[in-house]
């Protein structure tokens, strides 16, 4: 009797223990698929860089969420990002593969938060077949959607507390006006981008106005003044002193979503991705070169993308602080009204340089993950027309980037310095808190 009962338990047991399925391996490549459809949409919906990085960020804490419900080596969000939620598992999931659910919970908000997201449902029919060819079941795939739903609709909650939606409700923002101060500039006279962004929620630093800079040069008509001798300097490296090779950097920086070709009277919007998207490519190049796991690519993507929703945050509430006027317009109001600048101004004010600032930051958080001194091909807007270009490190690529808005004759050089290191200090400010919560470089 004792051997029979014995046997019973131990079967008890065996039943009990239902053997976990095994599923095909999906790869960083397959995140970075999602990541290049939303950059698609947002190039159609001619998205502003602020919000795209906001919807990065939200995306990727839905997929990384997931594997951090799933995987015990992934650290959880809770307690790094300002005031984030405990997030519930799904109860009764069935059979579900957790990393197609991370895939899928990363389009799913995406879907619901970008104006083209409905396009998504083109983009998952075809990842799940693809899925189906290499071995996942219907049923598996249906509970691995309906994880993803769930777990993307507790971030979507805590997507719109963080404000944004409140900026729709505040009046219409009005440019300065006085001496010195931003007005929109041509060809399209675009009204001023996201003037309440500062206004948002931030996601590892504490506020919006933590870092602040040193004040910019002061306007001035006075030609022995410092603003004026920025300004002469502006006029002469940005036309007769502007080499090609210095075109070339201008160029290969430019990410302005908001460009547009003026032939006669028609208006053409040129579509180029963000600042954003662009180092969100180098940070998939990099994870691909270095043979990243799927969870430490997704770890990667989510840091890097909170740290340029952060400095967007921070450096548009600079912008609008300072409201300093561009010099596309100074150079025509005070030297030569015909000028043009090698780039086309965005539309928004000019101090700090933006680019400088989150280049400056995405540097910082890559270069922990990666190292210093980490060489890598920059491919990323290749397939939109622009010739590639090699880099020894992430910062020698961010400081390339923050001076060419010089080179460009967007923006002026203490906007430019003083933006790269304020962005430089952010990102050292989230590599800290990275470390503190026990985020590890890649190996």
């Amino acid at each position: 009797m004792k051997r029979i009962a014995i046997f019973c338990a131990l079967l008890i047991f065996l039943l009990g223990c239902k053997k976990k399925e095994t599923y095909p391996q999906l790869t960083n490549k397959d995140i970075q698929k999602v990541l290049d459809q939303m950059t698609a949409y947002m190039m159609h919906d001619v998205t502003n860089p602020p919000l795209a990085a906001r919807f990065y960020s939200y995306a990727c804490i839905s997929g990384y969420t997931v594997l951090a419900l799933n995987d015990k080596k992934v650290v959880p969000l809770k307690g790094l990002l300002n005031k984030f939620p405990d997030i519930k598992k799904p109860l009764d999931s069935g059979e579900y593969a957790y990393q197609l659910s991370a895939l899928l919970a990363m389009a799913e908000t995406a879907k619901k938060m970008q104006p083209s997201g409905k396009k998504f449902a083109d983009f998952e029919a075809k990842l799940l077949d693809s899925c189906r060819k290499i071995g996942f079941s219907d049923d598996v795939i249906a509970h691995s959607q309906s994880y993803a739903v769930q777990i993307a609709k507790q971030v979507l909650a805590y997507a719109k507390k963080d404000r944004y939606n409140r900026i729709s409700n505040y009046p219409r923002y009005t440019p300065l006006v006085g001496e010195g101060y931003w007005y929109p500039t041509p060809p399209a006279f675009f009204a001023p981008v996201e003037p309440y962004f500062r206004t948002v929620r931030t996601f590892i630093i504490d506020t919006s106005s933590q870092f602040i800079p040193v004040r910019p040069v002061p306007y001035s008509k006075d030609k022995n003044s410092l603003f004026c001798k920025m300004l002469d300097s502006n006029y002469v490296d940005g036309g007769k002193n502007l080499t090609e090779d210095h075109k070339k950097i201008a160029a290969f920086w430019d990410c302005n979503p908001f460009a547009v070709d003026t032939k006669g009277h028609l208006m053409l919007g040129l579509k180029k991705i963000s600042p954003g998207a662009h180092w969100m490519g180098i940070a998939g190049i990099a994870c691909q070169q270095s043979k990243l796991s799927f969870s430490k690519t997704m770890e990667v993507y989510s840091m890097l993308t909170f740290g340029l929703t952060d400095s967007f945050i921070g450096c548009w509430d600079e912008k609008y602080r300072s409201n300093r006027i561009r010099p596309e317009s100074a150079i025509r109001k005070l030297i030569d009204p015909l000028w043009k600048p090698f780039l086309q101004t965005p539309p928004f004010p000019e101090y700090l340089s933006g680019h400088s600032y989150i280049s400056s930051t995405a540097a910082t958080i890559l270069t922990y993950y990666f190292g210093d001194n980490y060489k890598y091909t920059d491919s990323v807007e290749e397939k939109y027309g622009v010739k590639e270009r090699s880099f020894t490190s992430f910062k020698q690529a961010s400081q390339e980037a923050a001076i060419s808005r010089y080179w460009g004759g967007i923006h002026f050089m203490d906007s430019v310095n003083n933006g790269y290191t304020l962005g430089a200090d952010v990102g050292n400010f989230i590599v800290a808190k990275l470390k503190d919560h026990k985020f590890k470089p890649a190996e």
